[in-house]
């Protein structure tokens, strides 16, 4: 008897004589392992006295394994042996990648060729996938990668530094239009002259806006025509709206423009239905002339004829810039034979005390003309101060050109009364506690001298850090204002929107 031994090939061995019987390969194309433990049949003879059933294997009962031992030992066998050819493998590969030389699979139970690129290897027959099937399968090329190429470093153009002041950067709309291209067909000739008129300062002053704004829309109205299925009411309001559009994209409208359109629309939508075009028409330019006469022409009679009461002999009147009221108002006092001098403050980019003061001097009047960076040193001649307005505010505050502020203040430090010459039609029902929440930004060239190459400010585009800011107008505090002068009487800035509501009738 020769006893089984674990881990050996499964003989089963009899009277010295091998058996012919299966046994457990670990062939490397087979999957499963299998144990047969039922005697072999063969060369053995059935011995005499028994009734042909041959002899069992000895060590079948105590050296012989069990199923589930076998299975075990099958399937380590079988995780080697894919570790092995999987090792096998990879090596060859990486090698041709490298250097695209020769490589043998070594000894895999398949055969490969000998000499194969990298790029173009297939699997041997005896390659399996990790399914278990014996079928051959087919991979796909390997794709060659090329050397990925230097990248280019970006070079990132700098930032066009930005030359609006941030503090006031929600000032700065659109650039104002200084050409009628790309307005639109609807708008009236009329309006797109003054709109470039206004843009260019041909028209400057509150007044003189208003009065031209109002003196076009009567000949828009005049040559309109009312479309069929339209009423007049309805229509008209939007066709004006158009030209209002295009005025505002010239140069932000006035508060007198804005309270004079307010009105405008009131009128036009209180026309009846029933009315026919042409005396609606006719309605409307009336109306439109009795606001010029009552609010415009009257009240600046009225206004100069009381602040010329203000002036007496030897007096020095300082003003700022060019007010049309002011100036109305000096000449009116030089007309009733009033004896007095004039100190005519001006600044830059507009320079408009030149024309006030131009046009004084060829009435007869004696002028003294000087620049804001002098006021310390002419406010001492002075005996009163007499400025114009943008508008009034609801807080009693002065809202006019830039620099009156600093006049109005200088005034006050030296005891000078501030009085202000103002329509009812400036005054507004809004609150400014600064100038910087509400306010107009005008282009900033303007501030460049013109003509001279040399100056420093002629390439300033080009400066860096370097920012212009041109303001049109300031804020005067309540308590630099001495007196307003309207239309209604003198009265304290704390009285303006008692007048504001008087005059709007609400």
């Amino acid at each position: 008897m020769v006893p089984f031994e674990a881990g050996s090939d499964l003989n089963a061995v009899s009277s010295g004589k091998e058996s012919t019987g299966p046994k457990a390969t670990t062939n490397g194309d087979t999957t499963n392992s299998r144990v047969d433990r039922s005697p072999t049949v063969g060369d053995q003879k059935p011995q005499s006295g028994s009734r042909g059933v041959p002899k069992p294997v000895e060590g079948s009962k105590e050296g012989s394994i069990s199923n589930a031992e076998a299975k075990r030992r099958a399937k380590a066998d079988k995780i080697a042996r894919r570790a092995q050819e999987k090792q096998e493998k990879e090596p060859p590969i990486k090698a041709e990648q490298q250097g695209g030389g020769k490589t043998n699979s070594g000894k895999d139970t398949g055969r490969r060729g000998s000499v194969t690129p990298a790029s173009t290897i297939l699997p041997s027959k005896g390659q399996t996938k990790k399914t278990g099937s014996t079928t051959a399968s087919t991979q796909k090329p390997l794709p060659h990668r090329s050397a990925q190429p230097q990248s280019i470093p970006i070079i990132e153009k700098p930032k066009k530094e930005s030359k609006k002041v941030a503090l006031f950067g929600h000032l700065y709309g659109h650039a104002r239009r200084t050409t009628i291209a790309g307005a639109s067909k609807d708008v009236h000739p009329a309006v797109l002259a003054l709109g470039l008129q206004m843009s260019n300062y041909v028209i400057c002053g509150s007044n003189a806006r208003c009065l031209a704004t109002l003196l076009v829309f009567k000949r828009v109205i005049e040559s309109y025509i009312t479309p069929p299925q339209n009423s007049l009411p309805r229509h008209l309001t939007s066709h004006l709206s158009s030209q209002i559009d295009y005025l505002v994209s010239c140069r932000p409208l006035s508060v007198s423009m804005g309270n004079a359109i307010r009105w405008l629309k009131v009128e036009i939508s209180s026309v009846d239905p029933d009315t026919p075009e042409s005396k609606a028409k006719a309605d409307l330019c009336d109306a439109i002339d009795n606001f010029i006469r009552e609010r415009i022409t009257v009240a600046d009679q009225v206004i100069a004829t009381s602040a010329a009461e203000k002036i007496k002999d030897g007096d020095v009147i300082l003003t700022f810039a060019k007010s049309s009221i002011v100036q109305q108002t000096l000449v009116e006092a030089y007309r009733r034979g009033i004896k007095f001098r004039v100190i005519a403050v001006d600044s830059r980019p507009l320079f408009e005390g030149k024309n006030l003061a131009r046009a004084l001097a060829n009435l007869g009047l004696e002028v003294q003309y000087s620049l804001t960076h002098a006021i310390s040193h002419v406010i001492r001649d002075a005996t009163k101060v007499f400025l114009g307005a943008h508008a009034m505010m609801s807080n009693g505050r002065l809202y006019s050109r830039v620099g009156t502020a600093l006049v109005a203040m200088m005034a006050k430090e030296a005891d000078i009364p501030v009085i202000v010459c103002c329509e009812s039609v400036k005054f507004t029902e809004k609150v400014a506690l600064d100038s910087i929440v509400m306010n107009e930004v005008a282009p900033p060239d303007e501030l460049v001298i013109q003509g001279e190459s040399s100056s420093p400010l002629s390439k300033w585009r080009d400066t860096s850090n370097l920012q212009l800011l041109n303001l049109m107008y300031d804020v005067t505090p309540a308590e630099y204002i001495t007196m307003v002068i309207t239309e209604y009487g003198s009265l304290p800035p704390s009285s303006v929107p008692v007048v504001h509501r008087l005059s709007t009738n609400t």
